[in-house]
This record gives C-alpha cells, sequence and structure tokens, in this order.
C-alpha cells in the first residue's frame, strides 16, 4: 500500500521525469487540482454509480453506497463480461481503504473472497475435476487483456500468499504468470501503438488498468511502462480531436461517435484538458483523480490545446501485420501467443485459425456465447483443410473484427477536423471500425457507413455501429472520398447486407444544413462541410427516432451496391465568410464518376483534379498521394519512427522524450 505523502510523490516523479528546480522551463499552472476537485464534488453531488464512484466517496471521508459495489463484486462471482471493468475499483478500495470504519467488514470480505475466486484467464478452472466450468467472459480484446492482467497481477500482490481458486496459484505465482502477459501488452503497445486505435470507447478501459498499475504496484519497471504507455494514449487523444470531440477515425466506437457529448472519453478530456464535460462514475477519469502518482506531462496539455493553428496535420501508424508475426516474437502455434492475436481479434485469419480452433478446445470456448456461430462448424474446422479452405473462401466476412495494421490521418483547423483510416481493408466485413468523420462541433459531425442490418441494438455490426461491407477511403488534406462496394453474398456473420449506404449528417446540430444542386451543404460556427453521393436521389429521411429527436433529420440514404461518396470542408475564411460563394464554388467542381468500376475525378476547389478507383491509388493532377508506411507518429510536435523506441513531442516551450530501451521519460514539466 502506497502512503507516500503527494507532494513528496510529485517531488519523485518530477526528477524521474527530468524536471528539476534549475530548469530554466516555465511549469504554468493548468488548474489541474481545481478541476480534480471539480470532478469529485460532480461525483458526490451526483447518484451513487458504480465502485468507481463510491470509491471516490471514501477518497472525501464519504460512507459509500455499498450496494454498488456489491452490484459489482456479484458480476464478477457471476463471471459475467465486463466483470474486469471494474477490478481497478475494487483493488484500489481494498489497497486503499481495506482498514477504512466507512466500509463494513462484510464489504470487505465479500471483496476479498471475489477476487480470490474470480477467474482472470480462460485456462482456469479447466480442471480434471472440473473440465467444462465454462464462462462468456471476453479476455482478450486489448482492453480486456490488460484489465485481467493488471488485476490479477494487483490481487496476486495484496494476497501473495492466499491460494486463488481458480487457477489453484498463490499470490505470488499469479504475479509470476501474469507480470509477463503486462509486459508484452506494453511493449507492442509502445511500439506499435493500439489495434482499437483512437478508441473513444476502451481507451476509457486501457486507462484505469494501467493507473491502477502505477499507483498500486511495487514493481519499478512495469510501473514506468505503464507510465510511458499512458503517456501516449493521451498524447493520441490530444492530437486527434477538435475542442474535445474525440471524432477521428476509430478502431472500435459505437453510436458514441454520433456526438462529443457520447463520447466514453469525455469526462478525461475534462479532467486532463478542460474541454468537454464530467461524466461521475466515468472509470478513466474516477481513476485519474483518485491517483496521487501519474501526473501527465505537460506539453500534451499544451498540444490538447493547440486549435489556432492554421494547418494541422498527424499522421500515424498503429498496430501490427498478421503476416509479420515472427517480427513480434510471436508464433502461429503457440497457444500463449494466440491471446495476444486475439488482441487485434484476428480469430480466422488463414495464418491464425488454426491456433484459434486450439484456443476454442483448450478454453471449452465452443460454448462462449461470441463463438456460437462457429459451434455448427467444429467438425470441419477440426479438419485443417477443410479450416484452412474455409478461411481463405469467407476471409472478407469472418475477419471483419479484425484490426491489422492501420495508417490515420487527421487534418485539422481552428473551424474543423476531419480524419480517415487510410485505405484499410476496402470490401472487408466490418464490425466496430470507423473508417473517417469530419468534424465541426462538440455535436455537429458527419460520416458514411453501410449497415450491417437494419436493427438499432444487439450485436455488432448494426445500423450505425461497423459496417456490413468497409469502404475504401482516402484523405488528402480536407477532401475524403469513399467507395462501397457493397458484398451481396450470404456468409457467416452478416447475410442479406442491405443494397444501399447512408450518411449521417444531423440538420439540427448545424446552424444550416440543405442539399442543393446534388451536393448536401452544411455549416457551423465558422466551418463548412459538403458532402456528395453519388445516388442523384439520395436526401435525408425523415427521423421517426424518439431518443434522437433533438437530433433533426440525421440520415442520407444512397441507393445501390455501387455507392461514391465526396466530402469536403473548409473554413469561411477560405472563402470570405460567404457560404454561399463555398456552395457555388462546390457546385460547379467538376465530379466524373464511373459507378460499374467505382472510380471517380473530382476537381476539387481546394485540391485541384483528384482521382481515385477500386484499384491504385488517389491521385492529385495525377501523382500518386501516400497514404501508407506512415511513422508511429509524424505531427508538428514531433514523433517516432515504426516501431517506435524513441518519441519526443515539443510544443509551447514544454517537452517529452520517451526511451523504450532505456524506459526513460524526460519531461519538461508535469501536470500541475
Amino acid at each position: 500500500m502506497k502512503t507516500i505523502p503527494g507532494f513528496m510523490v510529485l517531488c519523485a516523479v518530477a526528477l524521474l521525469a527530468g524536471c528539476d528546480s534549475s530548469s530554466s522551463v516555465e511549469c504554468t499552472e493548468t488548474e489541474y487540482e481545481a478541476r480534480k476537485e471539480a470532478f469529485f464534488d460532480a461525483t458526490l453531488a451526483a447518484p451513487s454509480n458504480n465502485t468507481y464512484s463510491e470509491v471516490m466517496r471514501l477518497a472525501r471521508g464519504v460512507k459509500p453506497e455499498e450496494s454498488e459495489i456489491q452490484d459489482d463484486l456479484d458480476r464478477m462471482n457471476e463471471r459475467l463480461d465486463t466483470a474486469d471493468f471494474r477490478l481497478p475499483a475494487i483493488l484500489w478500495m481494498l489497497y486503499q481503504y481495506g482498514d477504512s470504519e466507512l466500509l463494513s467488514e462484510e464489504i470487505l470480505d465479500n471483496a476479498k473472497e471475489a477476487l480470490l475466486a474470480f477467474k482472470y484467464w480462460p485456462d482456469e478452472l479447466l480442471t480434471e475435476a472440473d473440465p467444462v466450468d465454462t464462462d462468456n467472459m471476453v479476455y482478450w480484446t486489448e482492453n480486456h487483456f490488460i484489465l485481467f492482467s493488471t488485476g490479477a497481477y494487483l490481487a496476486g500482490q495484496l494476497y501473495p500468499d492466499e491460494v486463488f481458486t481458480a487457477s489453484g496459484e498463490t499470490g505470488l505465482e499469479k504475479m509470476e504468470t501474469f507480470r509477463p502477459r503486462i509486459m508484452r501488452w506494453l511493449e507492442l503497445r509502445y511500439q506499435t501503438g493500439f489495434t482499437e486505435w483512437l478508441s473513444n470507447v476502451y481507451y476509457d478501459e486501457d486507462i484505469p488498468a494501467l493507473v491502477a498499475l502505477i499507483e498500486l504496484g511495487e514493481d519499478e519497471e512495469l510501473d514506468q511502462l505503464a507510465t510511458m504507455v499512458l503517456d501516449l494514449i493521451f498524447a493520441d487523444m490530444a492530437t486527434n480531436q477538435f475542442r474535445g470531440n474525440f471524432g477521428s477515425t476509430h478502431g472500435r466506437t459505437y453510436e458514441q461517435k454520433m456526438s462529443g457529448t457520447r463520447d466514453s472519453t469525455r469526462s478525461t478530456f475534462k479532467l486532463q484538458f478542460d474541454l468537454n464535460e464530467f461524466s461521475p462514475g466515468n472509470m478513466s477519469s474516477s481513476a485519474l483523480a483518485l491517483s496521487s502518482t501519474y501526473r501527465m506531462p505537460q506539453v500534451i496539455y499544451e498540444m490538447a490545446q493547440d486549435f489556432d493553428r492554421e494547418v494541422y496535420e498527424n499522421r500515424q501508424r498503429m498496430s501490427i501485420r498478421i503476416e509479420e508475426a515472427d517480427r513480434w516474437g510471436l508464433d502461429y502455434e503457440r497457444l500463449e501467443d494466440g491471446m495476444t492475436f486475439l488482441t487485434l481479434e484476428a480469430y480466422t485469419h488463414p495464418l491464425t485459425i488454426g491456433l484459434f480452433v486450439e484456443m476454442l478446445d483448450a478454453y471449452k470456448w465452443w460454448e462462449h456465447s461470441d463463438f456460437a456461430p462457429f459451434k455448427e462448424f467444429q467438425t470441419q474446422l477440426n479438419d485443417p483443410a477443410i479450416r484452412d479452405a474455409f478461411a481463405t473462401s469467407f476471409e472478407k466476412d469472418i475477419t471483419r473484427n479484425m484490426r491489422p495494421e492501420v495508417n490515420t490521418y487527421t487534418y485539422r483547423t481552428p473551424d474543423y477536423m476531419l480524419s480517415t483510416a487510410q485505405d484499410w481493408r476496402g470490401g472487408y466485413g466490418g464490425d466496430q471500425q470507423s473508417i473517417w468523420q469530419a468534424t465541426l462541433g462538440m455535436e455537429a459531425v458527419a460520416f458514411t457507413t453501410h449497415p450491417g442490418n437494419e436493427s438499432l441494438g444487439g450485436p455488432t455490426p448494426r445500423y450505425w455501429t461497423g459496417y456490413g461491407t468497409m469502404p475504401r477511403a482516402t484523405q488528402l488534406e480536407n477532401v475524403v472520398i469513399s467507395l462501397y462496394d457493397v458484398d451481396t453474398e450470404t456468409y457467416v456473420y452478416v447475410t442479406d447486407q442491405p443494397l444501399y449506404t447512408h450518411a449521417f449528417l444531423p440538420k439540427a446540430k448545424f446552424d444550416e444544413a440543405l442539399k442543393e444542386n446534388g451536393w448536401f451543404f452544411a455549416k457551423k460556427g465558422e466551418g463548412y462541410l459538403a458532402l456528395w453521393s453519388s445516388d442523384p436521389d439520395a436526401d435525408w429521411v425523415p427521423n421517426t427516432d424518439p431518443e434522437m429527436t433533438d437530433f433533426g433529420d440525421f440520415e442520407i440514404i444512397a441507393e445501390g451496391e455501387k455507392t461514391i461518396w465526396v466530402c469536403e470542408v473548409a473554413r469561411a475564411a477560405d472563402y470570405g465568410g460567404d457560404f454561399e460563394a463555398f456552395k457555388a464554388a462546390i457546385s460547379s467542381a467538376a465530379i466524373r464518376t464511373d459507378a460499374d468500376d467505382l472510380s471517380v475525378e473530382y476537381d476539387s476547389p481546394s485540391q485541384g483534379a483528384l482521382a481515385m478507383g477500386w484499384e491504385g491509388p488517389m491521385t492529385q493532377e495525377g501523382m500518386p498521394i501516400v497514404v501508407g508506411d506512415y511513422p508511429r507518429y509524424d505531427s508538428p510536435y514531433g514523433g517516432a519512427e515504426f516501431p517506435a523506441e524513441q518519441v519526443t513531442f515539443e510544443h509551447a516551450g514544454q517537452s517529452l522524450k520517451l526511451d523504450f530501451a532505456e524506459q526513460s521519460r524526460e519531461a519538461s514539466c508535469l501536470y500541475e
């Protein structure tokens, strides 16, 4: 249990970061402590929410609502999916307030028993005496992997001599089991970024796992690497947002992308960057508010506040190519590596499907609800020849969850942001990815998708989450072209795909929005947007959703298996503050298409002659646009090569230098 006074912690962290009293760099006030207090006040004033909010009450000497804590413990005891989301908060309660008079002995005993009985990995409980004890928890995606791993490690550290009944390990043995898993995850995230890239949902789960490891862990190496990876999460957020709306492309998201007010990271944007709004009970902002150890480098705060830059471009490369597994020390036949492959959700890639089937057998996953579609093919999948043919023939459908290497591009001005996963898996099925988005305000956003089905809820992909078939999309500065070729074959995951695509463009969230001369135009503040579809009859459909009445009409439907969408955004200043001039320039721009082969030539008023087809690169005035093999980071603030060893950011007189090999973190100033 760490009980170092806060001032001493700050001094120690500052020295570790290379920031000392003799430095000539001015560490300016960011009012971070004031925002922390405001978040505590908001949490205490709000109804009880979950264990995170109740631990915040404990931190302020307020008796918590134990029924909320017990609900989370019950979820763990029943081994329900997402039970691991609460592990950092439960552990925090026991580490920091295990002797508090504000907690009953019953809730403390129940928490200890739940941790000792919890199942932290899919191979636990699968003993000869109990060979079919299965559950439906997801252990393997990127966020779950680190939540389970840090949870197991910290629980083992708390109870080193106790036996964890699901595995039969002592706490010390559990630490030995999970430490290499944590190290592997931290190494890949630092060097190659996140497979759940720029996720406005799952960064909210990664953050509390890392903060708990930093705050509660006693392993200096793990603490340091977790701190460095946490810095990079905040760098991702700071450099891919528009005035607090994390409106970038996302590796995983849901309907949260429709508005920055729905964003799962909005509360952390408020706490760390003074952008967006607080949300009591939020996982990541609660963990950060409770922490006395982690302080974000001030340069990242300054980067997040850099909205007046006339032109801002950020290129990033994240995740890995499955075909390059050996580059990362991964083996297609090693069971332990299977969980790392599954952080990319590479279940049925032709190179990993054999290992996945071995995992289905070893972990009794044929009964897992997520893998129910494979159950009827169990006999065939256990035959290598049939399995390989299946993986190859149905790859575009059955690898729709997968997130291999991606190159993301974000272009921002003071009045808008446009962000795209460049030329990423066009024609493949999608699940929870969001390929491109234009953001002109907190709720003024636009994007296109191909619905996986017409359901507004339930499994993904669905109507607004993910894709039945993903587009081939490429962005050049303020213009993005996305081509859709809907796959009409009937496969395993998604059948009977709708023969239309649609755009999200909420009229009521813009100052003005209309269709004119075949284009959809919208204005928000000093930002302008134009959106074009190759379906001349495309138009807004009446909004009949009772939960979205404040959006006005928000859906534009374009019929057809093959559809071309073009989006161009601009500043009012580019057109003398005249929206009519923008509309006239766009309307008069020549646009020529061939729907059969999905090719388009667009004479953009800002970018000149652009051309793109289903094959080959996008070209500008006949010259190809490079959209691949980006660095790990490349922005006006600095960056890193791919894979990253050293990462350097500099802005507004502040700096940060991270070195993975040396495990060093040098910050000019830390957050105050």
